[in-house]
């Protein structure tokens, strides 16, 4: 559910849920369920609390079969899914990877279909909804998972809202999943890239929280997007559902200008991740292309992957986001802001940009921590009499290690300058400044 400041997202006890998600759009259409198990056991391991996934997959997902030789739909009608009683069918074995998730303790982020089958701007297609059969089967979908428990709505699929057809279908699908699952799950809108749900749904009471997309591109500064989107009003939480995707070490692409800016590691993975949250969203997804599309020889690759998708699980983005969601689940976080001001000098644009939040009251000097995230080795001046303490304890967290490094307990001097302890290209860190009375823990491991 929503918090009640209408920033973030809390479990039904009202605990702080950080969103760390992976992006598997192809789980349901490409994969066994011995490999979905081992895909979501790997991922439930590493710390990952949401499996994106679709139900009407990208990839000619209405006509290639599953694993399994099923397709989900009786003549691509939406209103008659291919259900088949007393046998295995296409959704049998999405439940089982549903209730699989569900077991590990996490959650399904649910589209119900690729955006192709609304808008084919681009894609297989065909287009196959109209505002009324839309309803219909978010009606049945929702009715089919209203008591799994661990299901999240993502309408949309990558695709614009181009005209006020595609406007009614997807609210209509809204509508359906509603009254299928009786309002139980929240729902959201996944856009194209460059993109946010808040371009067209903003102010619809359907739309729980923004998604947007901040594209595949090495330089995006989705800290602007974030930023944008959290102070629209009415308030909403936000979330980058699909950043930079990272490349296994040695992929190679085209050298052209197109596909050169494309090519993504650990390191911009990291920077758009901390960049996002520390701008005000609630969580943040990861994404690699071989996982996306469950990528294994025999198939046709995207994005000229080459390496299978069993392979590609470990790659150093994936195991490093988790660090993030260790590193704010740490603090107070339900009380935490994006906070700007407290970048007196240093700040850099661009990939150089230096990003600040805490928690507290915005425009008051009330925090009890500080984080300020570092791309990259420089010297920054911080607002520190944002802290109401005389004391402070001081921290140096490593994104790629996950453990924090203590500093010396020192005086509140108001204006503080800090560097990181190291110059090393490619090398990020997060400055944690605790108010000393606080008695937080150190973030992340002993170093």
């Amino acid at each position: 559910m929503v918090s009640d400041n209408q920033r973030f997202l809390v479990t039904g006890d009202g605990q702080p849920f950080f969103w760390l998600g992976d992006t598997a759009w192809e789980l349901f259409n490409r994969l066994t369920r011995e490999e979905a198990s081992l895909y979501l056991e790997d991922r439930a391991g590493k710390g990952f609390n949401v499996i994106m996934a679709v139900a009407l997959a990208e990839l000619d997902g209405l006509q290639a079969p599953n694993a399994y030789g099923h397709t989900p739909l009786i003549e691509n009608d939406p209103t008659r899914p291919n259900v088949k009683d007393g046998t295995h069918d296409y959704w049998d074995h999405v439940d089982y990877i549903v209730n699989k998730a569900g077991e590990l303790g996490m959650y399904i982020g649910f589209l119900p279909t690729w955006g192709d089958k609304w808008n084919t701007r681009w894609g297989v297609g065909p287009e196959i909804f109209t505002p009324a059969n839309a309803e219909v089967y978010g009606r049945w979908i929702g009715q089919r998972y209203k008591d799994a428990g661990n299901i999240i709505w993502i309408l949309g699929g990558d695709r614009p809202v181009d005209n006020d057809t595609h406007r009614q279908i997807t609210m209509a699908m809204a509508h359906g999943l509603h009254e299928g699952d009786g309002g139980r799950y929240l729902r959201t809108f996944h856009p194209n890239g460059g993109e946010s749900s808040s371009r067209w749904f903003h102010h619809d009471d359907w739309l729980d929280f923004n998604m947007m997309q901040s594209g595949h591109d090495r330089a995006s500064n989705n800290y602007v997007a974030i930023w944008q989107d959290h102070a629209r009003t009415p308030i909403k939480p936000v979330i980058d559902g699909e950043p930079a995707y990272e490349y296994p070490a040695g992929t190679v692409l085209p050298d052209n200008p197109r596909w050169r800016p494309r090519l993504i590691g650990e390191r911009e993975v990291r920077r758009n991740a901390y960049w996002a949250v520390f701008a005000g969203a609630f969580g943040h997804v990861y994404g690699t292309h071989p996982v996306w599309q469950m990528y294994d020889e025999g198939r046709d690759p995207m994005w000229h992957v080459t390496t299978p998708w069993f392979e590609a699980l470990d790659l150093p983005g994936a195991t490093q986001l988790p660090h993030l969601k260790a590193l704010m689940l740490s603090r107070p976080y339900l009380s935490r802001i994006p906070d700007q001001n407290l970048i007196l000098a240093g700040q850099g644009h661009g990939p150089e940009r230096v990003q600040a939040t805490r928690d507290g009251t915005p425009g008051h000097n009330d925090a009890t921590y500080v984080m300020v995230y570092f791309p990259e080795h420089r010297k920054v001046t911080i607002l520190t009499e944002t802290l109401a303490a005389a004391t402070l304890r001081g921290w140096w967290f490593n994104p790629r290690t996950g453990k924090g490094s203590a500093l010396d307990t020192m005086t509140n001097q108001s204006e503080m300058p800090f560097m990181p302890p190291t110059n090393v290209p490619g090398e990020d860190w997060v400055l944690v400044l605790d108010d000393a009375s606080e008695g937080y823990s150190q973030p992340g491991s002993p170093s």
